[in-house]
């Protein structure tokens, strides 16, 4: 019987060099994996592999050595440890993500709920080629936002409170671009400069600085035999609703334009930035 090789692949089950042997990704959400799955994979591995599993540059993670005819047996082993088998090919991939808020001091938007958002939005979504998430919790960017073909960065848009303010600078001194200046006992942000990085209003003493939680999107990040920074289109996003709005319109002019194999980045520059960015602030504004 033919081996169906396409949708093996699909499912997660990669071929290997070594006939008839499959590395197998796992469906990992936010680079979070628990005890109970651990155990399980750490299981199927001794079992169904060599004892091993590889850890993807994208926070996922693969049994390699998995035998064809122990496909099915492999798959429902999984499950009885609530790990499913991730996807490969020209469909959304892994929602990777860094711990943001919940753990890290420097967060400012909660990443693994996004990205278990997004993951149950989009994840194997069918599209003309392969497309990724990103999701960094503020500007250390540890995700590296904009290698993906959208990445998000949570950020704070900041707010100066006068009558909450002991002209201590040490915000002056937190800020990283320059944005704030203290002059004649007063508060200066030049919004230019400021890149939502919340140091300011972190390092606060007073907690002088109304906070804003939001997103800064980008687009047509590729990171592989191409190189490109993904770019944004609106600064700062700070409606939820909105960011999903504009990460719809993102897949579904991708889903639109692109040609079989094409990636996000050379769908963008091929139809056009302008028409792009366009289709973008539509959804933003529209309600």
């Amino acid at each position: 019987m033919a081996v169906d090789y396409g949708t093996l692949k699909k499912g997660g089950f990669m071929r290997q060099k070594q006939k008839n042997h499959f590395s197998l990704r796992l469906r990992i959400v936010g680079g979070t994996v628990t005890a109970k799955q651990l155990a399980k994979i750490a299981q199927v591995a001794e079992t169904y592999g060599q004892g091993y599993v590889h850890l993807t540059s994208r926070q996922s993670v693969e049994i390699p050595y998995i035998r064809l005819e122990q496909v099915d047996e492999v798959k429902a082993a999984l499950a009885d440890g609530d790990v499913e088998p991730g996807v490969c090919g020209p469909r959304v991939r892994t929602i990777t993500a860094c711990q943001g808020e919940a753990i890290c001091p420097g967060g400012c938007v909660d990443t693994y709920a996004l990205a278990k958002e997004l993951d149950d939005r989009y994840f194997a979504r069918e599209l003309p080629h392969k497309f990724k998430f990103g999701i960094t919790g503020c500007q250390n960017n540890c995700l590296k936002a904009e290698e993906n073909d959208v990445g998000i960065k949570g950020g704070i848009q900041v707010k100066w409170i006068p009558d909450s303010c002991i002209q201590c600078g040490v915000c002056v001194k937190a800020c990283r671009s320059g944005a704030i200046a203290l002059k004649n006992g007063k508060i200066k942000v030049a919004q230019e400069k400021c890149n939502f990085c919340g140091r300011c209003a972190k390092t606060c003493p007073t907690n002088a600085y109304e906070e804003k939680h939001g997103y800064i999107v980008s687009f047509g990040g590729l990171f592989g035999n191409s190189i490109y920074k993904g770019e944004s289109v609106i600064p700062f996003v700070a409606d939820h609703e909105k960011l999903l709005r504009v990460c719809d319109a993102a897949i579904v002019f991708f889903e639109k334009h692109a040609n079989p194999g094409e990636r996000f980045r050379f769908t963008i520059d091929r139809v056009g930035k302008e028409a792009f960015e366009k289709v973008i602030k539509e959804a933003y504004e529209n309600e």
